[in-house]
């Protein structure tokens, strides 16, 4: 059975180390994660922001280990790329620094262990963001675990997946939902147990069988119904053999239709349901972007003061413990990439990979309508036809990996309405600063109607103000 191994106590910690460590350092500085070596220097308003690579080290005894055929690190962030050694030998890399990644550590566990992360934040033309108005914190700013699983397992390793998806589709009365798992190494005779239950715990519906597809029907559904009634069913999935239980893996999920209409605004369960809310970064004074579960509930709970009924997640993916808050109090979402300000030529793979990790890792969330394809990238330059092959190469990844969502993208100011690139995306916004950069608050209302008259097919927002 699954189990999961906090290791984000007593890490050596240093920005000023040269190399790998191959025996735990003595004089570093002792840290707990989360981590951010910019919680000072990155608000200080100093321009001091140490933009380079730092070392973490840890020891683990096998012994300490629960008992496990495999097992895994779990990384849920580090800034802005990260390498995994273990035992002097790398393991992995990853480039990019908000979505969760998993490595097979399985046959590199001795009696005793070095773990260490090489973590860099420096400026580079590969990793998106490198230019925008917040703040490029590095560290591992979120938990690191150890996930201790048998041989036959649900994956772990692809994109963070998180092993479940479901898809339920609202149908009258009723929801259709489909759930469907990805195995490892499951083996002849092992079966697959799936389960639906109501917020109360009770099953709902349930099914056995060997296939990693289950289709499922809700009669009477309860739906997802926002802040009004942010009601949630679980889908669990166990792998068993026999009567032991190898893994299991489980999501909650909301059922809700919705749509976007160019004249009636948003759409939720048949009846208009006006969007208005903040957008919402991931830091907090003195402590960086190396947040607890209860800063998370914190922001959350202040938004609902507010009265705000949407939220966008700018300008990357965000904690788990976030996207699940919002489930839970009803809050609209939208979940975008941090492909942001300045198109960079040698970035196009790195929109691919953040945009596949945070439709793979956040599908099964309620809350969330719309993916972001990207903020205020210039258009208007000498590589608007690869900005648009950019846009358009992610909107029809979007559309692969989810076949239930719109994409929509924040458009900066100066951008022509007519420019090709505004058509990338379902639904477009815009990021309008009248009243402060130039004009006043009055020009709002002429300007959005305008753009409606001369694109009345096509859904706009303000996305900033």
């Amino acid at each position: 059975m699954r189990q999961i191994f906090n290791l984000n106590t007593k890490w050596a910690f240093s920005k000023e180390a040269e190399t790998v460590p191959a025996v735990m350092p003595q004089r570093w500085y002792w840290v707990n994660l989360p981590h951010t070596w910019n919680a000072i220097d990155g608000q200080d308003g100093g321009n001091d922001l140490y933009r380079g690579t730092a070392y973490y080290a840890k020891t683990i005894d096998r012994i300490d280990l629960p008992e496990a055929k495999r097992y895994f690190v779990e990384v849920n962030g580090a800034n802005a790329s990260a390498t995994l050694y273990w035992n002097g030998k790398q393991l992995a890399h990853h480039d990019g620094g908000y979505a969760t990644w998993r490595v097979d550590v399985t046959d590199c566990i001795a009696n005793e262990n070095l773990i260490v992360f090489e973590v860099d934040n420096s400026i580079n033309d590969r990793i998106y963001p490198q230019h925008a108005d917040f703040t490029f914190y590095g560290g591992l700013y979120r938990d690191v675990n150890l996930i201790c699983t048998d041989e036959s397992h649900f994956e772990l390793e692809y994109r963070g997946t998180p092993g479940i998806k479901v898809t339920p589709i609202v149908e009258g009365a009723d929801a259709a939902v489909e759930i469907e798992v990805w195995t490892k190494d499951q083996k002849p005779g092992q079966k697959l147990v799936y389960t639906i239950t109501d917020a109360a715990g009770a099953v709902v519906t349930q099914a056995e069988s060997e296939t990693t597809t289950a289709q499922f029907t809700i009669p009477h559904v309860h739906k997802w119904n926002a802040r009004k009634d942010p009601y949630l069913y679980t889908a669990a999935v166990k792998l068993v053999e026999g009567e032991k239980e190898l893994d299991a893996v489980s999501a909650r999920f909301g059922c809700r239709s919705y749509e976007i209409d160019p004249d009636r605004g948003f759409i939720l369960n048949g009846e208009e349901y006006p969007l208005r809310g903040v957008a919402r970064h991931q830091d907090r004074w003195g402590i960086g972007n190396a947040l607890l579960p209860e800063h998370h509930a914190e922001d959350v709970d202040l938004i609902m003061e507010l009265g705000a009924t949407t939220i966008r997640l700018a300008h990357y993916q965000h904690s788990q413990c976030f996207y699940d808050l919002c489930d839970e109090k009803g809050l609209v979402l939208w979940a975008e990439i941090p492909y942001i300000t300045t198109h960079l030529p040698n970035d196009r793979e790195n929109t691919i990979q953040q945009m596949t990790e945070l439709i793979v890792q956040n599908y099964n969330h309620p809350s969330i309508v719309v993916w972001g394809l990207s903020n205020e990238i210039d258009a208007v330059g000498a590589n608007e036809a690869d900005i648009i092959d950019n846009h358009k190469q992610l909107n029809e990844l979007v559309h692969r990996l989810d076949k239930t969502r719109l994409t929509t993208m924040a458009v900066v100011s100066p951008c022509p309405p007519n420019h090709p690139y505004i058509d990338s995306p379902d639904t477009v916004s815009y990021n309008h600063y009248f009243g402060w950069y130039g004009g006043s608050i009055e020009t709002y209302g002429p300007w959005f109607d305008k753009f409606h008259a001369d694109h009345p097919t096509q859904p706009v927002g303000i996305s900033e103000y």
